[in-house]
């Protein structure tokens, strides 16, 4: 039993180094790269659909420390006064209006999807990762964590101004005509201006991180930009006012005033960056051909060929005589013949 055990185990290690030198360099088929894909797609939905259910539980039970997540996403809309909210129950509670039965289970469960995906975003983007990486170099590695970082970071500031400014949009538009009526949010339609203006804000702020990246590239240049400053200001503005949800001013002036700062900011580093490419840069490089090659001169006139001298003659070689050390033996040689002849 013990030698079939050992032969076992040899064969398997056999096997498993002959499948190692197979395929050294890890290179997968298309077949075994969709079926990575699936089983990580698989893992990502498995961790977002847990996160959704702890995000359902959340919504009304906290855990110890932290507040419910109903707590916090009518936050914005609580720190309204309260003559500006109306209250349906008397007892001055600041809760949402819902017009019909599923709509309260609805609002519960999209705040504990988006919530999931936030909770299970480490488990899904490590999975993205793990997918992509394989197929970079170590430097390029490198560089797509760093933008990863970057554009997580951007978005969660994005995300956390657009929630910090809703009450003072929901305050400029909520006190327009105060006097004649009272605002009595849905949850619904809440949520859908919260959502959209945390969308909203969040993919703006990765405006900056495109630029840097396309100067990097060698696309964009601080030579192109340096001059529109005021036009890309003005059409900051206008986006911000076309895309803000509530199209209330102070929103629109938030978003607006951020991005331009942003912008700014990666304006400064591609002029930084263009300057460190031209120190390592020759000028000549920048040359175009015309430039480089210079004027063409006229042709210089072509002299005449000089006259060839003739070659000198080549004396009569002398006849070649054999040196008296060299006649016996020829004469022996001869008198050998002779005899072999006869």
């Amino acid at each position: 039993m013990a030698r079939q055990t050992t032969a076992r185990a040899k064969s398997g290690g056999t096997k498993r180094l002959r499948k190692r030198k197979a395929n050294p360099t890890g290179e997968m088929t298309l077949v075994e790269h969709l079926k990575e894909l699936r089983r990580r797609v698989v893992v990502s939905l498995v961790a977002v659909v847990i996160g959704t259910v702890i995000g359902f539980i959340w919504y009304q039970n906290s855990p110890p420390g932290l507040m419910p997540l109903g707590e916090i996403i009518r936050g914005p809309y609580c720190n309204l006064p309260q003559e500006l909210r109306a209250d349906f129950t008397g007892d001055g509670a600041c809760r949402l209006l819902a017009t019909s039965p599923f709509e309260m289970f609805m609002l519960r469960l999209k705040v504990g999807a988006l919530a999931g995906l936030v909770v299970s975003s480490p488990v899904w983007l490590l999975q993205i990762w793990n997918f992509i990486t394989p197929g970079l170099h170590k430097n390029e590695k490198r560089y797509t964590f760093t933008f990863v970082t970057l554009a997580v970071a951007l978005f969660v500031s994005g995300a956390l101004l657009a929630y910090f400014v809703l009450d003072k949009g929901l305050y400029v538009l909520m006190t327009l005509g105060s006097e004649v009526q009272i605002g009595a949010l849905t949850g619904q339609s809440y949520y859908n201006m919260l959502l959209g203006l945390v969308v909203v804000f969040g993919v703006s702020f990765e405006l900056p991180l495109i630029v840097v990246m396309l100067n990097l590239a060698g696309v964009l240049r601080y030579e192109h930009v340096k001059d529109k400053r005021r036009i890309i200001t003005v059409g900051l503005f206008i986006f911000a006012a076309f895309m803000t949800p509530g199209q209330d001013p102070f929103s629109m002036l938030a978003l607006g005033t951020s991005m331009a700062l942003l912008v700014e900011m990666a304006f400064q580093f591609c002029r930084f960056n263009d300057k460190r490419k031209h120190r390592k840069r020759p000028d000549w490089l920048d040359t175009d051909d015309e430039t480089a090659s210079g004027p063409v001169g006229a042709p210089a006139p072509v002299k005449a060929a000089a006259p060839v001298d003739p070659a000198p003659r080549v004396a009569a070689s002398s006849p070649v005589r054999a040196t008296p050390d060299q006649q016996p033996s020829e004469r022996a040689t001869r008198q050998d013949y002779f005899q072999d002849v006869l």
